[in-house]
């Protein structure tokens, strides 16, 4: 790849600003895998985050902070509305607020007619699943662990319009696609109305066959709901190229936005027939912006995404997918077959990427991911459902192989 050509498709100009015109001209030509084990490189974009010296945090996967000029660029934006208040809000902030939508729609590859800012996974699938008008003896499929707060929204729904919810066991470690196709297809019934799948699941990293699922649920007449939380800024991927109805993503995690942003596509022919949360009756039926009544909300939030969108893109989805992908595997490499460690993560490294789940036999969850932090001072949360037991491990693109090696190190005593 020449220098034009890094310059126009992966952010290699702000690129160049951080590493310098040698390091540049190094790194614009090295293959992704290759740069994914370059650690001066990834100390280089560590060194754009503020960490903090009590412990070493691999759960990323609730919230990666900001990197500092991510965090600079909101608190200027706070300042910025706070002088201008009301001014602000009743002249510039649906203009500020398309654009800033405008340019998530690109990242994900979609219409900005397809897509709307909300604040969180849970919002967005919520508002889907609270938008179906629901009859009694409908039918919804999703699995066990698939994450709570859905599950309960379609709960809710069952108790108030007598619908009926199926649930299946996603496979541990499938050796086929079509496995886990199979499971799905296998509780759908001519009564299913809506598939949910996780397109990451949250508590392994297990990475889901979303097209395949897709694809066979609408031979079937069923539209399918997708859990992108984790996906989205972690996977490299057009989320029409999934062929499902609905979408659902966090910013807060991977994309490293400030607290309080998500986003929610909906296929355009799907946006008619779906109910608000909250009315509105200035938007057009078919309009995706019926779904984001939001009343006065803090708009620096949404303004800030253009800020990490920069920061993504400097880095370049391909580069990040494949460092995430290799820390990943630096580690679970080293215990997977270790006695009396359980990984929860399937073996084929193409079935995950940044995240995996591994216990200790003999060790509770609870009291797993305590003595991480307690002896070793190293942050994780415990998982201790659904049939995984362990500690859910997030490390990110600021994750240095020296604190894997620090945890590879704690495993092996614990084991021991």
């Amino acid at each position: 790849m020449n220098k034009r050509e890094f310059l126009r498709t992966v952010g290699g100009a702000s690129m160049g600003m951080v590493f310098g015109p040698e390091l540049f001209a190094r790194y614009a030509a090295m293959p992704v895998a290759q740069l994914a084990e370059d650690e001066p490189f990834w100390a280089a974009v560590r060194s754009k985050f503020k960490l903090t010296s009590d412990y070493i945090n691999l759960e990323n996967g609730f919230y990666c902070f900001q990197p500092e000029e991510v965090l600079e660029a909101f608190i200027k934006n706070v300042r910025a509305i706070n002088v201008e208040a009301s001014h602000y809000m009743r002249t510039r902030k649906d203009d500020d607020k398309l654009r800033v939508r405008t340019k998530l729609a690109a990242l994900a590859g979609c219409s900005p007619d397809a897509l709307i800012i909300t604040r969180n996974t849970t919002e967005s699938l919520d508002t889907v699943i609270n938008g179906f008008e629901w009859k009694a003896g409908d039918e919804a499929v999703m699995a066990n662990q698939d994450y709570g707060a859905m599950i309960d929204m379609f709960k809710l729904q069952a108790r108030r319009h007598g619908m009926v919810n199926r649930f299946i066991d996603i496979p541990m470690n499938p050796k086929t696609d079509a496995e886990v196709v199979q499971v799905y297809a296998n509780a759908l019934t001519p009564r299913t109305r809506l598939l949910m799948i996780p397109h990451m699941v949250n508590i392994t990293g297990h990475i889901l066959p979303v097209r395949a699922i897709c694809d066979m649920a609408h031979a079937r007449g069923v539209e399918v709901m997708v859990d992108g939380a984790h996906a989205f800024a972690q996977l490299d991927y057009r989320i029409p190229d999934l062929h499902c109805d609905y979408y659902g993503a966090s910013l807060h995690k991977w994309l490293a936005t400030p607290l309080g942003a998500g986003i929610l596509y909906v296929r355009e022919d799907r946006i008619a027939k779906l109910w608000p949360i909250f009315g509105d009756e200035g938007a057009p039926l078919a309009s995706i912006g019926k779904l984001n009544h939001t009343g006065t909300h803090p708009v620096h939030t949404d303004l800030t995404i253009e800020n990490s969108i920069a920061f993504h893109e400097m880095i370049g989805i391909a580069r990040k997918e494949a460092r995430l992908r290799y820390i990943q595997q630096y580690w679970t490499s080293r215990v997977r077959n270790l006695p009396k460690i359980v990984m929860n993560t399937p073996v084929d490294p193409t079935r995950s990427c940044a995240i995996a789940n591994v216990g200790v036999q003999g060790m509770a969850p609870g009291e797993f991911a305590k003595v991480l932090l307690d002896k070793y001072k190293i942050w994780t949360v415990a998982i201790d459902g659904a049939g995984v037991h362990g500690a859910r491990i997030t490390p990110a693109v600021y994750t240095s192989t020296a604190e894997l090696d620090a945890f590879v190190r704690a495993l092996k005593e614990l084991a021991a």
